[in-house]
């Protein structure tokens, strides 16, 4: 399996496990019926430990046995290692203590280079800048660390303090940095802004403790900026807590609309969740953006939206889970993540995607449901929509495909090209810069200083593109990361797409609140 599909089943895991949330109740004893086996694997344990060719740590041979257990089930139950445990739960609080960058490091080989500091935090105040080169941690070289290595080493508890050593472009000397470590908030909505007039764009992240919250902070102001229609962006959204799912729906509903219920075999696991209260949002028109990576939280949200016709999913077919995972702490910090029950949409759609092979389950290009296999709904206005394969939007907008020289071309040499070109240009001016021909020139001959092939005929053939991304990454280290989104999203085929569209939505939001179809409403594109 590539790097890239392991990283974003890793990824569901985790999303998988918030779903759920925390509980209190520990793992109760074993039942007679199962000791006789357990004697078995705990005798060829020793068996392994005592007599096998090589001395394995035990704690390996466990964790790999419940592993194998857990691929027995489902591909959401998973064992939940100290390390993985500990990011989750600070995932879940919207919070951890460090110093407030965003790093990268694409290769062992390759220096970890600060993306990002995040404004307000202990490095954005002691003056660490986007560019920045972390060379030493405490005096430790870091050329042969991995990310997690760093932010291990970076991250401690409030108060207590970490050295660092930066490298920086235009600095003669290495610079040393002594940071207080603050507690740093994980936002799960790191994008609202009006991308046009009256036209409010918010982007979730992943549904932690505080999004509800973030997403309340985030609509009051863009109304008071004269937001008169939503685009929501739950792409890319691997989900997170149910409970924020809820109340996220909560603000689209009519009190006591239906937004998702659950069935499982357990006692608590049936349960219904409704809206509980008029909100502020209920007036806007609405388009949720979804793609192949929308998936958990982020479907429940999408779900109870289509089902009431409350606003239109654009995207792609989101990617289909349905499972509910209850957490479960367990002794030495770590924990188990097991699926305890099924969610359905206000229509009855279970959305779960066949799992009978995890591989292809895990596929970037897994295989396509067979819609006539597929278990056919209606929305509150009677419009037909299917389950057992995520949630298939009613208008079907693919993003732009990556050219061969997009695709071999990581961001990297882009954005070190943006940091040497600002050291070497002052007065760049937010309103008027545009990358023109003789900065792609000069990107063009940063290419081959650094070994990076690109013919010409690959620069023109890609220009736009670059222009694009040249100048993004230009704003994200002069004004922050929304503002160099924000160029990024202006040649972003699905939100464009999306913003001619928001007649339809009106349209089907006075449907709604009728309670009768118009033949101008469209219909779900399947």
């Amino acid at each position: 399996m590539k790097q890239k599909t392991f990283l974003w089943s890793l990824s569901f895991i985790l999303a998988g496990s918030l779903l759920g949330g925390l509980t209190d109740q520990k793992a109760s004893a074993t039942t007679a019926k199962t000791e006789d086996t357990l004697q078995t694997f705990s005798e060829i344990l020793s068996l392994i430990e005592q007599k096998y060719m090589e001395e394995i740590p035990p704690d390996r041979l466990i964790h790999s046995s419940i592993k194998g257990i857990l691929n027995h089930l489902d591909p959401h139950s998973n064992f939940l290692d100290p390390d993985i445990f500990k990011a989750m739960q600070e995932e879940q609080r919207g919070s951890f203590s460090g110093l407030g960058i965003v790093i990268s490091k694409p290769s062992i080989e390759e220096p970890i280079t600060i993306i990002s500091p995040i404004e307000g935090t202990p490095a954005f105040r002691v003056g660490i800048r986007a560019g920045d080169v972390i060379t030493h941690i405490e005096g430790l070289e870091t050329l042969g660390m991995t990310v997690d290595e760093a932010v291990h080493r970076l991250k401690g508890p409030k108060g207590t303090s970490v050295t660092i050593t930066i490298r920086r472009t235009g600095a003669d000397e290495p610079l040393q940095f002594s940071i207080i470590r603050d507690d740093i908030p994980t936002v799960s909505i790191q994008h609202a802004y009006l991308i046009r007039p009256g036209v409010g764009y918010i982007r979730i992240n992943n549904f932690t403790r505080t999004t509800h919250r973030e997403l309340l902070e985030k609509m009051t102001s863009l109304k008071s900026q004269g937001m008169k229609n939503l685009l929501l962006d739950l792409r890319w959204n691997p989900g997170g807590l149910l409970d924020q799912a809820v109340k996220v729906s909560e603000q689209f509903l009519d009190r006591g609309k239906l937004i998702v219920y659950t069935r499982g075999r357990i006692p608590g696991s049936d349960q219904e969740f409704r809206a509980s209260a008029r909100r502020p949002a209920l007036d806007l028109p609405i388009i949720v953006l979804v793609n192949r990576y929308s998936a958990s939280a982020s479907e429940i949200v999408a779900g109870a939206i289509q089902d009431h016709d409350r606003g239109l999913i654009m995207g792609t077919t989101t990617w289909g889970k349905g499972l509910v995972q209850t957490v479960y702490p367990l002794r030495q910090d770590s924990a188990l993540a097991l699926t305890t029950a099924r969610y359905f949409t206000p229509s009855g759609r279970l959305i779960q995607r066949d799992y009978s092979s995890f591989e292809d389950y895990f596929s970037e290009n897994p295989p396509i449901p067979v819609e006539s296999e597929r278990e056919v709904r209606q929305t509150d206005l009677g419009r037909k929509v299917l389950g057992g394969g995520g949630i298939t939007p009613d208008f079907e907008v693919k993003a732009e495909e990556p050219t061969p020289f997009m695709s071999r071309l990581n961001r990297t040499p882009i954005f070190n090209f943006a940091v040497r070109f600002i050291s070497q240009h002052n007065g760049i001016s937010k309103e008027t810069f545009e990358v023109t021909e003789a900065i792609l020139g000069e990107f063009s001959r940063f290419l081959d200083s650094e070994d990076i092939p690109a013919t010409p005929e690959e620069i023109a053939g890609n220009q736009d593109y670059l222009q694009t991304v040249i100048k993004q990454e230009i704003f994200n280290s002069l004004w922050g990361i929304q503002e160099g989104y924000k160029i990024l999203a202006e040649r972003d085929v699905q939100i464009q797409t999306a913003l001619d569209h928001f007649s339809d939505a009106r349209q089907l939001a006075r449907s709604a609140a009728e309670g009768k179809i118009s033949k101008s409403v469209p219909a779900p594109r399947q």
